[in-house]
């Protein structure tokens, strides 16, 4: 499994918002508690196409 939201947005396209990973978060930080355990992570948020997300990425403003 790859880390974290960044991991999701490759794996399924999907790209949580802060609150909607806080489960997949959760799980991370307990991995070794949870390895070999059989789990459900509800992970909210958006469907988007990569190359539109990176063009609004490359839009934003630095603050």
């Amino acid at each position: 499994m790859n880390e974290g939201p960044a991991g999701g947005r490759s794996d399924t396209h999907n790209l949580a918002e802060g609150a909607g990973a806080a489960a997949l978060a959760a799980l991370l930080k307990e991995r070794r508690i949870m390895r070999g355990k059989e789990v459900a992570v509800i992970l909210s948020g958006g469907n988007i196409d990569r190359d539109l997300y990176l063009e609004m990425m490359a839009r934003q403003p630095v603050r």
